[in-house]
């Protein structure tokens, strides 16, 4: 490969090499036809493959592409916590590309969700990045096995749609580092994704597509990525900065602009061709990965649309199940009322890019019947209208056909308008004509069960009090009929579990204040705390909370063990079904920094593991933690910590419903300081070396000065925060004749890294 990526760079003129950082179109990448180098073909796909019937058409918002499986979206195939279901829709998505002439396919979709209002939510896995890299990374490997590449987005901090071409997310190191690039950094270093797209914002102030702190410092140096990053479609700015930065190809092209700017930008010496050189050579090199991997799959057929069906019931969520009123029992239920428009016209998917034509759609209505069969008599009513108009008579008629069944489903959820690319929500509420008819038809009929579809977090007040059952469906693509229906009529047991915190209202949200940019500004001020980090430091209740999730079975965890060698640390317990069906429990494992100098969050996710039990079938679970676990950013030394002390260690069922805790110490070694200028003295105390050295020195100028400075807890309790230089400053003026508080200081620090030196040797 590498000689014929050499002969390659040999025989390309500047003008084709220029030429090969933008696309050839809407949807190929440019090929060199005398050098037999080929394009290369890439469509949306974060939850199917969206291919357009023309690779000049950008085909949004139409019904016209070419049909491809519709799998659940982000927010929902997240809520299945099952790395390994990613990977067989992963390999799914490989074998069915390479059919249709993909090779390759951008996503998976990995920002965090800052707010439940972001317009593309239903894209994104999670709010928790320990959780979204490990299925992110599990989907990349599945896909690239097939030999299609995949594009993971959207690097970094895309978090509104409001204005996002023109708007900077401002965001502090560590927040960025701990929150919002975490998932990306996993992904990379499990399965090194063929190529990453840059987002459309600017961050701290430089776009992504040119910004080099995030391109280079980060990407390319710190995580040793040598992959392909290409543009979001027309999110480049100054092609030459972006190059510079290590923007390999520009989406779309063919880019004629910016390819004569190159070209005279090399010529005129203000890039690099080196800097050239290093993006074709990538460029080319991804060329070869997918060349290399053309012939077809070997994998067994594979039958997508049952695939989607099951990507479906694993992702759903049983919200509430008060005395047990799912799953139906038809030999209890003998008529039902099943009212709402989304039972017979589903929404599957949120719009935009990654709206794709699905190649059939199981539909709720139908489903039911057919599981339930002719011994259940069905109903029908609309419930409500497809505007916002509050119509009385639907809810009455609904209402009355509700309290004469035996039991009342109700579909509702979000409007399609509501979610999509290119705009935010308003309000994360349901439709004030669907609260009025859940709360009628609750009224006439207490057995009711409510099922939900929205690709983000919504609040359920007033409503949700009134009601038994809630079972929240999200997006969950052209399988989710069938699989909705299973779940109701207790063939599927319900395993689904929050990817993401229901809060009870809008303004419970870490992020309500600063929800939207200003005058080309979004400030991340709510900082580490997002999602459950918030919930848990405000000491704020959720509607649901983060992993929550019901089952028609119960687990029991016991025998809690924690082992450490090296720096490493291994947790096992057992997990128990206790009821009488088998089922999937998601055992959640976090961690909590006791003894932290720095903020932390109460608790963080650090594993999790999906299971399937019989009955009274008991497992033994296994994590392995590394020191990364239990570290954090820290932005003084910019790399990160772990630092030595006890950490307790929870499992539990959710990140409100915590079942087993272990307190561990965990020795990670002494952190050595690099002491500079102004190190607070509590930083040279801390450091037994350091100390001497500074007693040492406070001993000397106590023989020339009245105010004697002692290092006992009464001083520290006071001068701690001050740097030490201060107090040279304030107790030494009539010792320092010949030298300044400088020079003190830097012979200070020369002595103690003298002192180190020593030590190791």
């Amino acid at each position: 490969m590498n000689q014929k990526i050499n002969d390659w760079m040999k025989e390309l003129t500047l003008e084709e090499k220029a030429s090969l950082c933008a696309g050839l179109n809407m949807w190929m990448t440019k090929g060199i036809d005398r050098l037999n180098i080929p394009p290369l073909h890439m469509y949306d796909g974060t939850n199917g493959i969206r291919k357009t019937n023309s690779d000049e058409e950008m085909g949004i918002a139409t019904t016209g592409n070419i049909p491809a499986t519709c799998y659940p979206t982000g927010s929902a195939i997240g809520s299945s916590w099952n790395t390994e279901l990613l990977h067989e829709v992963g390999v799914a998505l490989g074998v069915e590309g390479k059919e249709m002439g993909v090779e390759l396919l951008l996503g998976p979709g990995i920002n965090m969700k800052r707010t439940p209002l972001g317009g593309r939510n239903f894209e994104y896995y999670s709010e928790d990045p320990c959780l979204s890299g490990e299925l992110g990374a599990a989907f990349v490997n599945g896909l690239q096995s097939q030999g299609v590449g995949a594009s993971v987005k959207h690097f970094a901090c895309n978090n509104q749609e409001f204005e996002k071409m023109v708007t900077s997310s401002e965001v502090d190191e560590r927040t960025l580092r701990e929150i919002y690039l975490s998932a990306f950094e996993r992904i990379i270093k499990k399965a090194d994704p063929w190529t990453i797209m840059c987002s459309y914002n600017l961050l701290n102030g430089s776009y992504t597509s040119e910004n080099e702190h995030l391109l280079d410092d980060i990407l390319r140096k710190e995580w040793g990525y040598e992959g392909v990053v290409l543009s979001d479609w027309t999110a480049v700015n100054d092609r030459i900065r972006g190059l510079k930065a290590g923007l390999d190809v520009e989406m779309p092209g063919p880019a004629h602009y910016n390819t004569t700017a190159i070209v005279e930008a090399v010529q005129n010496g203000t890039l690099p061709e080196e800097q050239l050189d290093k993006s074709v050579r990538r460029i080319l090199t991804l060329v070869e990965q997918v060349t290399a991997n053309e012939e077809e799959s070997n994998t067994a057929a594979i039958d997508y649309h049952e695939l989607a069906r099951k990507a479906a019931a694993e992702s759903i969520v049983l919200l509430k199940n008060d005395n047990g009123i799912l799953p139906i029992d038809t030999a209890k239920t003998k008529s039902i009322a099943v009212i709402g428009t989304f039972a017979k016209k589903p929404r599957i998917q949120g719009a935009g890019s990654a709206e794709v034509t699905p190649t059939r759609v199981d539909i709720p209505w139908e489903e039911v019947q057919k599981i339930a069969g002719e011994s259940v008599q069905f109903s029908y009513a609309e419930g409500y209208p497809k505007d916002e108009r509050i119509d009385e008579a639907m809810i009455e008629e609904s209402a009355a056909l509700a309290a004469k069944s035996d039991l009342a489903i109700l579909f509702v959820g979000q409007p399609e308008y509501a979610e999509s690319e290119m705009h935010d929500l308003e309000s994360i509420d349901l439709p004030e004509h669907q609260v009025k008819l859940i709360q009628a038809v609750a009224a006439a009929q207490p057995r009711c069960i409510v099922v939900t579809s929205s690709g983000t977090a919504m609040a359920m007040r007033p409503w949700v009090q009134h009601v038994p059952g809630v079972l929240h469906s999200w997006l969950t693509g052209q399988g989710s009929g069938r699989a909705i229906a299973e779940i109701l009529f207790g063939l599927t047991n319900p395993s689904g579990k929050l990817s993401e915190t229901f809060p009870v209202k809008l303004s419970d949200n870490p992020s309500h204040m600063r929800i939207r940019g200003e005058n080309g500004k979004l400030y991340y001020r709510e900082g580490l705390f997002v999602g459950y980090r918030y919930y848990d430091r405000k000491e704020l209740a959720p509607q649901f909370p983060f992993g929550h999730g019901l089952s028609y079975t119960t687990f029991a965890y016991s025998d809690m063990k924690v082992m450490q060698h090296d720096r490493r640390v291994t947790v096992s317990l057992q997990v128990e079904n206790t009821g009488a069906v088998a089922g999937k429990e998601v055992v959640q494992l976090y961690i909590h920094d006791e003894e932290c100098k720095w903020t932390r969050p109460e608790k963080e996710l650090k594993a999790f593991a999906k299971i399937e039990l019989q009955p009274h079938e008991k497992k033994e679970v296994v994590f392995e933690l590394e020191e990364r676990d239990f570290a954090y950013y820290n932005t003084k030394y910019n790399r990160w910590v772990a630092e030595t002390g006890y950490f307790k260690l929870v499992a539990g069922s959710s990140s409100r419903d915590i079942r087993l805790t272990e307190r561990v110490f965990c020795d990670f070694g002494k952190e050595e300081v690099s002491f500079h200028k102004f190190s607070l003295l509590n930083d040279w105390i801390a450091d037994p070396l350091a100390k001497s050295v500074l007693e040492k020195c406070f001993n000397e100028m106590n023989k020339h000065v009245i105010d004697q400075v002692v290092l006992n807890e009464g001083f520290v309790g006071f001068w701690g925060d001050f740097p030490a230089i201060k107090v040279l400053q304030m107790f030494g003026q009539n010792w320092l004749v010949h030298r300044s508080p400088d020079q003190v200081m830097e012979e200070l620090i020369a002595e103690v890294d003298r002192e180190r030196r020593q030590a190791v040797q």
